[in-house]
């Protein structure tokens, strides 16, 4: 007999508990007339809310990471980038980054479950040196990246240089961005004090927030408590401020204020992707239309769960939030309803009511309300850290998660850096009107090619104009080729996008290909003036 084809598109709480419910159903249908497979691009699943002290270092990864096979043994999973979807053939086009041949794996029933994207292009230069906040891998590095700043700061003489790296930004005040800055503060400082040259005054850690409160779905008593607890911890709060540029230094808010840091984090929403995006269904502000069954009324064997999804709750008819735990009885919902359509019984609405809401603040302190009830501080925290570990699938993760939190009270934080730097080494730099790429003296450690905007070439003492650079135009070589320190500065005159071939690279490139060598002596012999 052949059987039901059902594919879910995403591996997040939405797509995760549709398979875990459909599995339940499978054991119940001796006749095996149902086949469920998920598209996603890990073969895991990240528990997120727990995913800030992965960036402390009180978790481990593998903490907050769980196995999609481990929760759904009874399902088909293909680990693979989505990469376009066929309604007239009723397939879904994927690919693999080792493979240049795309798959098709036909449906019956489509789940779309893909949630949202980091929507960093509305930020000039946040894609170049910006840092995500939104999975383990994410958490990682801007885990080793904040480590790195702390040991090259503690042996840092300039005192400019040296504030820059112990700066700290989080763009964001919602709760990826309070829970972010909370587990980052009481981080740096902790370990800094294992630094012989760090002192706890040196160190900013701001959050960035565009409107008037931080946490604005708390009522504003919780919003002001958890503003004020932030505060006694030394985070500078910026409300009503907008992040509109980053480079390699600085950060440019609304009104050309600038923050000189190496870090910024964006924790500032999503948007659909491109595949989301393509698709020829009715949307509300990117997201596909859902009727009270969950599914898209114009084609009812596509279905939507998630933040993808533009749910209606049936009994509040309001928008519901994209929260985990909406998320989780969303998917529970669609699984029964894929079930009912496919047995021909009725279907059942939406509706679910907001258990609460909370939010770490770090250490020892939390905010939030519980059926209705608002808690706070130490209290508020150990009831956080005990509903979302009682939530935590499997024994083992449990006990491994509970020990960890254990030894976080007597053990000293580990400051072990991993380089997670890819072995890439050619990749984009933004720069804002009047920034310097580099100065006359500097050593030379990369190549640059101006990818859009303009540029002029400085030299002497008192650093007149004598060159000037636009798009096409490469510059930086010669202190590479020749192993010597800048013998000029470079400044914007726009805005620039470059793309940066590290010392390593151009070296292997300049070596052993002769075409490319003759090129940049040639550039060399008629550009003397240009490091």
């Amino acid at each position: 007999m052949d059987k039901t084809r059902i594919v879910i598109l995403g591996g997040g709480f939405g797509g995760v508990y549709t398979a875990m419910a459909l599995c339940k159903a499978l054991k119940k249908r001796p006749s095996c007339d149902l086949e469920v497979t998920m598209v996603n691009k890990e073969n895991y699943t990240v528990y997120t809310p727990m995913l800030g002290e992965v960036i402390s270092g009180s978790l481990s990864p593998l903490d907050v990471s769980v196995a999609i096979r481990d929760l759904c043994p009874r399902i088909n999973l293909y680990v693979q980038d989505v990469e376009r979807i066929d309604f007239d053939r009723k397939v879904v086009i994927t690919s693999v980054s080792s493979s240049s041949v795309n798959n098709e794996i036909p449906y019956d029933h489509l789940v779309l479950a893909l949630g949202l994207e980091d929507n960093f292009s509305i930020v000039r230069g946040l894609s170049d040196h910006g840092f995500h906040f939104k999975n383990v891998a994410d958490a990682l590095i801007l885990r080793y990246h904040i480590i790195h700043m702390l040991e090259q700061a503690d042996t840092e003489s300039d005192d400019v240089k040296r504030k820059r790296m112990l700066t700290f930004v989080v763009a964001g005040g919602g709760f990826s961005g309070v829970e972010a800055i909370g587990e980052m503060n009481d981080f740096v400082r902790g370990t800094a004090r294992r630094y012989n040259n760090i002192k706890d005054e040196d160190i900013r850690m701001i959050l960035l927030h565009g409107y008037e409160r931080i946490l604005p779905e708390f009522p504003p008593s919780l919003s002001d408590y958890a503003y004020n607890i932030l505060k006694k911890k030394k985070i500078e709060i910026r409300l009503n401020a907008f992040i509109e540029a980053v480079t390699s230094g600085e950060a440019v808010l609304r009104g050309a204020e600038l923050i000189h840091t190496k870090t910024v984090v964006a924790t500032i929403g999503g948007a659909p992707g491109a595949v989301m995006r393509a698709l020829p269904l009715k949307k509300e502000r990117g997201k596909i239309i859902v009727n009270q069954y969950l599914a898209v009324s114009e084609m009812p064997d596509i279905w939507a769960v998630g933040d993808c999804a533009y749910i209606i709750d049936n009994k509040t008819n309001k928008p519901c939030p994209p929260t985990a735990q909406f998320a989780v009885r969303e998917g529970r919902r669609l699984a029964g309803n894929i079930i009912a359509e496919i047995d021909g019984l009725p279907k059942k609405p939406f509706s679910f009511k907001d258990l609460g809401m909370m939010a770490a603040l770090g250490h020892h302190s939390a905010a939030g309300v519980v059926l209705g009830i608002k808690v706070s501080g130490l209290l508020g925290w150990m009831m956080w850290r005990f509903v979302y570990w009682s939530k935590l699938p499997g024994a083992v993760r449990k006990i491994r998660v509970a020990f960890d939190w254990i030894l976080d009270f007597v053990v000293p934080l580990d400051i072990v850096n991993i380089n997670l730097d890819p072995t890439e080494n050619i990749s984009r730099m933004h720069f804002e009107p009047e920034e310097m790429i580099f100065s006359e003296g500097d050593p030379g450690d990369r190549v640059f090619v101006i990818l859009s905007g303009d540029a002029e070439v400085l030299k002497g003492l008192d650093q007149k104009p004598v060159g000037r650079l636009t798009i096409g135009d490469c510059f930086g070589e010669g202190a590479l080729m020749h192993d010597r320190p800048r013998s000029a500065s470079v400044r914007t005159v726009t805005a620039v996008d470059v793309l940066t071939v590290e010392r390593k690279a151009f070296k292997a490139l300049f070596t052993n290909v002769p075409v490319l060598r003759e090129a940049f002596e040639s550039i060399i012999y008629q550009r003397k003036d240009i490091a």
